[in-house]
This record gives C-alpha cells, sequence and structure tokens, in this order.
C-alpha cells in the first residue's frame, strides 16, 4: 500500500456527541497511517466543538442533518460539495443508510464501513463489526482494509485557553473555592430509562459534601437544565448547576478539573475518558458490553444483576417491564462507596 496515494480522507460521524468522542482514536489512527493526508471530519453542528484544537484534523464540514438540511436536498448538496473535495478515502463508522450514501454519492473511491451498517452494499470495503468489543476498538478495526491491526489509541479531546477561560469564569460567577475537591455529576440523557434518580443524585451530593468537604457540580446541556435544576432545588444551596452554561468542550475542561465524575451511560462519560478523569458510571437499561462503557482502567461501573437486562441497545422512555428496578436498585450509599476512592480525603 503507497500511503502517499491517499492526500486527502474523510471521516463521517453524525451521530450523538459520544459517538464523536469515540471516533477520535480513529481519527488518530488515521493520521498516524496517512502522516501526510489532509484529514476531514464530517459531523453534526452541536458536535464539532468536541473537535476544536484537534491537531490531527485539518477541516471540519458541518452538516445540520436535524435542522435547517434535513431533507434530500440537503443531502444531494452535500455530495455534490464533498465531490468537489476529490477525497481519496471515505471511513465511515457511523452505521446509517444516510452515511453510506453520502459517500457513495460525493464519488470517493475508496469506502470503508461496517458489514453490518445498513448501507454496506455501498461501501468498496467492508470489515465485520464485532458486538462484543469496545466501541474504540471496533472503529479502530476499519483500519485493517491498510493491514493495520491492534492499534491501540484512547479516545482524546483538547480544550483550549478559550475553554480554560470560560470555566474560569464559571467557577468564579458560582463562586467555587478551587482548592476543595469537586466532583461533576451528569445526570441526563437522551433516554430516560438510562438516567438513575434524581434524588439519588441528590442524596449523593450531599453526603460527599457532608463526609469530605467535595464540591458537586452538575453538567449538561441545555436540554438536561430543568433536571438539573430539580436535583440542585433538593439541597441547601451547596450544588453548583452549570447545566446549560458551558459548551461541551469547555464541559470536558470542567470534568478535566474535577477528581471523578458520576455519570449515566451518556456522553459525559466519554468527555471524561477523553481527559483523563476517573469515571463512576451506572448502567441500567443497557450493559457495558455493548461497547460504550468508560475506556480504559481506574474505572467504576455500578450495575444490578436483573434478567430484564438490557432491554435496549439505546434506552427508552418507559422501563418495558414498569418496575424500573434496574436504576430503582441502585442506592446512594453504593455509589458513594464507589465513589469514595477518588473524593475521600
Amino acid at each position: 500500500m503507497d500511503v502517499n496515494h491517499y492526500r486527502k480522507i474523510l471521516i463521517s460521524q453524525t451521530a450523538f456527541a459520544g459517538d464523536v468522542i469515540l471516533t477520535t482514536p480513529l481519527v488518530q489512527g488515521v493520521k498516524q497511517v496517512f502522516p501526510e493526508a489532509e484529514i476531514h471530519l464530517f459531523v453534526k453542528p452541536d458536535t464539532s466543538n468536541l473537535l476544536k484544537n484537534n491537531p490531527h484534523i485539518d477541516i471540519i464540514h458541518r452538516y445540520d442533518k436535524r435542522g435547517s438540511e434535513r431533507g434530500l436536498t440537503a443531502l444531494l448538496r452535500w455530495m455534490g460539495i464533498l465531490r468537489k473535495e476529490h477525497f481519496d478515502a471515505a471511513f465511515v463508522p457511523h452505521r446509517s443508510l444516510r452515511s453510506a450514501v453520502l459517500v457513495w454519492g460525493a464519488g470517493i473511491p475508496r469506502r470503508i464501513g461496517f458489514r453490518r451498517s445498513v448501507g454496506s452494499f455501498l461501501f468498496t470495503d467492508v470489515v465485520p463489526y464485532v458486538s462484543r468489543s469496545h466501541e474504540v476498538d471496533r472503529n479502530l478495526q476499519l483500519l485493517r482494509v491498510f493491514n493495520r491491526e491492534g492499534m491501540k489509541f484512547r479516545p482524546e479531546l483538547y480544550p483550549g485557553p478559550e475553554e480554560r477561560n470560560e470555566v474560569d469564569r464559571f467557577f468564579n460567577e458560582m463562586r467555587i473555592e478551587t482548592n476543595k475537591k469537586m466532583l461533576a455529576m451528569a445526570p441526563g440523557s437522551v433516554w430516560f430509562t438510562k438516567r438513575w434518580l434524581p434524588e439519588g443524585f441528590a442524596e449523593v451530593a450531599h453526603r460527599i459534601w457532608r463526609n469530605w468537604g467535595v464540591q458537586p457540580i452538575l453538567v449538561g446541556g441545555k436540554e438536561d437544565e430543568y433536571l438539573a435544576s430539580r436535583i440542585a432545588g433538593q439541597q441547601n444551596g451547596y450544588i453548583v448547576n452549570g447545566a446549560g452554561k458551558l459548551s461541551l468542550l469547555a464541559s470536558a475542561e470542567l470534568i478535566r478539573r474535577c477528581s471523578a465524575i458520576l455519570t449515566n451511560d451518556s456522553a459525559p462519560l466519554h468527555l471524561a475518558v477523553a481527559v483523563g478523569t476517573p469515571v463512576v458510571a451506572i448502567f441500567g437499561p443497557t450493559v457495558p458490553a455493548f461497547g460504550f462503557a468508560p475506556y480504559g482502567e481506574d474505572h467504576r461501573i455500578i450495575q444490578k444483576d436483573l434478567d430484564c437486562r438490557p432491554c435496549a441497545i439505546h434506552g427508552g422512555n418507559k422501563c418495558p417491564k414498569g418496575h424500573f428496578r434496574c436504576m430503582k436498585d441502585v442506592t446512594p450509599e453504593e455509589v458513594v462507596e464507589a465513589l469514595a476512592p477518588y473524593i475521600a480525603s
């Protein structure tokens, strides 16, 4: 294989924020295999902030597929835009039909994706999708078609001066004492059944404050503001509510400064991994074996051994059994015990 033949490469990942974070190891792998190639990322606008300052990426394309660019007309327009770029190859970890159609319609000669993808018939090269492997390792397997196997990279994000200043301003506004240990808490999720109980988060915040003087800080997007305000309102003013107040990359910077994060199976879990912060993750309807557990070591997972788990790949809007035991059976006591090695002083 002549790597110098590949001058321009596209990586398409238009799924959620967590998926974009878990694609960053593939970006590193592609750059290592093709060090002289120009690397382009194709993502949604709401996740593009995560790729800011990434030294392995040259150009970011933002496709608003859920908003102003929804529909066939916009897809065809993007095919034309990408065709003019004359890419030599495209990697498509996202397994949607639209992603496959896009790179095919853009006329990219080498199109690499998973055999399980809905649009796999539009790829020139396919690799097996190993269900019980971690998503990071699955994505890196796309490089098998270039005789590269066993590559190891961890997710990485690159908060810069702008994000550091953003977090500094937030700390000043909230009068956070930065000499204290801090615990990030991420109670949200797109899927209702992935969310541990709000009163559980509130009780954990109370106990870590009372026992060790650790500052709890709620993190999340604007969609998590109401949930976070409910949790913060259950205690006497010592929970700092940062939901909806920071960009994604600034949220990563805030999490980087914390001793650990308590989170559901959602994007903040991967934000923490990407900045080297230990994770305590609560898994309910989903299971780590799906491939979305915290990547690496020094993390802890809390889950219940129930016959009904897993009940969904992504979660759902209600418990199909009606009892929601996978979350209700998780106690604040066991969560605090899991957090203690990271925050107890």
